[in-house]
């Protein structure tokens, strides 16, 4: 029986029911790694040993007629800049590549109760700063759906891996569009939860403030599963909230008001992925949905603005990579240890966003940098208040773009930051965003994304999941 391309829920079906055991599903997506990855690149470490001992534990509950979780025995790849208890975690930077991990995320911890099976960790862009997965010191991943293309940035390795049906799900993390973009790219959902809803503990910090975990799945109903696992109050994570109580929305798509902003259906974009994306909410309207135009004014601020807040909390963040507690350590001297230490283990990129936060926050330049893009924060958010108070949820492409030949864009980073156009509002909002598959455009994969209010992600898992019946 062909494992690789089932559901959660199907295996759970299928081990449930002793059709296959959770050790031969392990084993099934470890040799199709080892095949299969050789032109993708999604992987940079396989937990095979970790993966089988899981596998085992859930094949002796089942044999022992005890009830499983959903996710016992389900195979994930987990973005290599959250922490997996004694396994080398990298984030794609030279200046970890010996750093083992002394406990788990907490999300990572989650799953592991629950059986989870995790069978490695992916690639990413450095200290999961860009938008190809080119960034990465330990070399790119390519796309599933084209290997001559990226398969999107950061969270690449984890959209690839389950678009190339090396897991079925996978955990990456987002700072400006990093689960949503590669799931666009690579045709997989990705959910970015609203910030706050899962708990960052255990993440590699890139800018603290907009930093999130999510899920990349096959499915929505998937997508559903992996985050109600993972969400809730940590007391590890102060930013992180208590799920009880927050709102639900029971929706009718009769009586649904989408809204579709004027500034995100722009000159430049790609013809096929404007078309797949007005095609999908086109489908929406015929099933009953109401439709209307709404302006989020400062979306033209966003990239600027983003720009600014996270390379200044990138300078704050890395900073503690100084070659004495742990990571590369080179130089004889102090200063030889901070510098030569930080010049050899960090990339071009990371180098870059540390000096230009490190210019913004600097005396005389704080209040004119990072302080206004502070405020232009604030009505960014401010636009999404207003919007909700007309409509339900906001529909719009993730990117202006299908993903992108491998090369094309690397060597010019301002093009390559405006891949964030899109998607980089909701993380200095804070709002919640689902990637989800609506069609293909030069043969690649398009994606749609579903916006919700805050810790409303429910919602729009059931917009999404409902789109599969409206094709």
């Amino acid at each position: 029986m062909e494992l690789s391309g089932l559901t959660i829920e199907k295996l759970h079906e299928l081990l449930v029911k002793k059709e296959v055991s959770a050790v031969d599903v392990a084993r099934s997506f470890l040799d199709h790694i080892k095949e299969a990855d050789k032109k993708i690149h999604a992987f940079l470490t396989i937990s095979e040993e970790l993966a089988l001992s899981q596998a085992r534990a859930v094949d002796e509950k089942i044999n022992n007629n005890q009830e499983i979780d959903i996710l016992a025995g389900i195979p994930v790849a987990i973005k290599d800049n959250l922490l997996v208890k004694d396994i080398r975690c990298t984030a794609g930077s030279k200046i970890l590549k010996d750093y083992i991990a002394p406990y788990d995320a907490s999300a990572v911890k989650k799953l592991r109760s629950r059986g989870a099976v995790i069978l490695g960790k992916t690639n990413l862009d450095e200290f999961a700063m860009g938008a190809s997965t080119e960034n990465s010191a330990y070399g790119p991943t390519f796309n599933p759906s084209d290997l001559s293309r990226v398969p999107g940035g950061s969270s690449g390795g984890s959209a690839a891996a389950v678009a190339g049906q090396m897991a079925v799900y996978a955990l990456g993390s987002d700072t400006g569009g990093s689960i949503r973009q590669p799931a666009s790219f690579c045709g997989v959902v990705g959910l970015k939860p609203t910030y706050g809803a899962v708990s960052r503990y255990g993440l590699i910090a890139m800018a603290s403030s907009l930093d999130h975990v999510g899920p990349l799945t096959k499915t929505v109903a998937d997508c559903r599963i992996v985050f109600n696992a993972i969400k809730g109050k940590d007391e590890r994570d102060s930013t992180s909230v208590d799920p009880q109580g927050l709102p639900t929305t029971n929706y009718k798509l009769q009586t649904l008001k989408i809204g579709i902003p004027k500034e995100y259906f722009i000159e430049g974009m790609d013809k096929g992925v404007r078309e797949a994306v007005e095609k999908a909410i086109k489908q929406y309207e015929i099933a009953g949905a109401k439709i209307a135009e709404v302006s989020l004014p400062s979306t033209k601020y966003a990239v600027p603005c983003y720009y600014i807040i996270v390379p200044s909390e990138v300078s704050a963040n890395l900073a503690r990579y100084d070659g004495i507690k742990y990571g590369l350590s080179a130089g004889d001297s102090l200063l030889d240890v901070y510098l030569q230490s930080r010049d050899q283990g960090l990339g071009e990129e990371v180098k870059r966003r540390i000096m230009l936060g490190t210019y913004a926050l600097s005396s005389g330049y704080y209040d004119a940098y990072y302080l206004r893009a502070q405020k232009v924060r604030t009505l960014i958010r401010q636009d999404f208040e207003k919007a909700f108070h007309k409509v339900d949820v906001l529909m719009t492409p993730v990117a202006p773009t299908t993903a992108f030949k491998v090369g094309e864009k690397i060597a010019n980073p301002l093009e390559m930051y405006l891949a964030d156009i899109f998607t980089c509002s909701l993380n200095l909002s804070g709002y919640p965003a689902l990637s989800l598959p609506c069609g293909k455009a030069n043969n690649l994969p398009v994606g749609l994304q579903i916006i919700g209010k805050p810790f409303n992600e429910e919602h729009i898992l059931a917009i999404g999941e409902a789109f599969k019946e409206l094709q």
